[in-house]
């Protein structure tokens, strides 16, 4: 039996004893014969990929590849990400740049088919940058597998500081948050916003977190991030928010019910 993460509080106290026994647990985990079988695997056969359509075509370097991404549920659906895989990502026009998830952006620009006469697969480091990514990614599905929040904890964890290190525009950070579906979901509930606000005008979404950042945190910028404790404050609010939420949602469904009992 594969090694499980050992989760034994909920809220932020859980987050708290997963970041203590963080790297312990991981390297537990990532020494199962699955993941180890999965990691060999790719290691040793990627280099020998050249289009897209060979990696597609290879069932176990494709669960590896779209699993380094969390996009492991689109395994069957080998045309769409042949598609995304051979998009140019400097064209703005390109199926992998229309797409709202931007993980299918930096899952194409990992790879490289589209962009370069030779692909990224040949570089010497590629492998384990892949399967560094995918043991990372079946680690937080494991811990998902026990709770949901922690797993969304760990990819913001994650994902905050691989953004900051992205030379871009701080405005374009931001969007890149607001497409990145279960980090989005982290700073919604963290910044306490309602369902509906996705429905806005993406440009008024832009200003609306700005202004839950500076009222939570004293700035707009999303760079403040890239401080640890920035990002632990940040997670602090999620999980107690989020905690908040699923008492609510489970008071206002007794009450429901006892209500129903009663009329009865």
């Amino acid at each position: 039996m594969s090694f499980q993460p050992v989760l034994p509080f909920m809220g932020y106290p859980g987050w708290t004893f997963l970041s203590r026994t963080l790297d312990q647990q991981q390297e537990t985990f990532e020494q199962g014969a699955q993941i180890t079988r999965q990691v060999q695997n790719f290691e040793q056969k990627i280099g020998a990929v050249q289009t897209a359509e060979q990696l597609v075509n290879d069932r176990q370097l494709l669960e590896v590849a779209l699993g380094a991404f969390g996009l492991e549920e689109d395994i069957n659906s080998k045309a769409f990400i042949q598609q995304i895989l051979e998009s140019d990502t400097l064209d703005t026009a390109s199926l992998a740049n229309r797409l709202a998830d931007k993980r299918y952006l930096e899952f194409a620009q990992a790879f490289g088919f589209g962009d370069f006469d030779v692909p990224r697969t040949q570089l010497s480091d590629f492998p384990t940058e892949i399967t560094t990514a995918f043991q990372n990614n079946r680690f937080e599905i494991a811990v998902g597998d026990q709770n949901a929040d922690m797993r969304l904890a760990l990819g913001a964890e994650r994902d905050l500081q691989v953004l900051s290190d992205r030379s871009i525009s701080d405005t374009a950070k931001w969007y890149t948050v607001m497409g990145n579906a279960p980090l989005r979901q982290v700073f919604d509930t963290a910044f306490g916003m309602p369902a509906s606000f996705a429905a806005l005008d993406l440009d008024r979404q832009l200003e609306v977190y700005r202004d839950r950042a500076i009222r939570d945190f004293g700035t707009d910028s999303i760079e403040q991030f890239n401080q640890p404790e920035m990002r632990e404050k940040l997670i602090r609010n999620f999980l107690i928010r989020s905690e908040a939420q699923n008492f609510n949602a489970q008071t206002s469904a007794s009450q429901t019910a006892l209500t129903l009992l009663q009329s009865g």
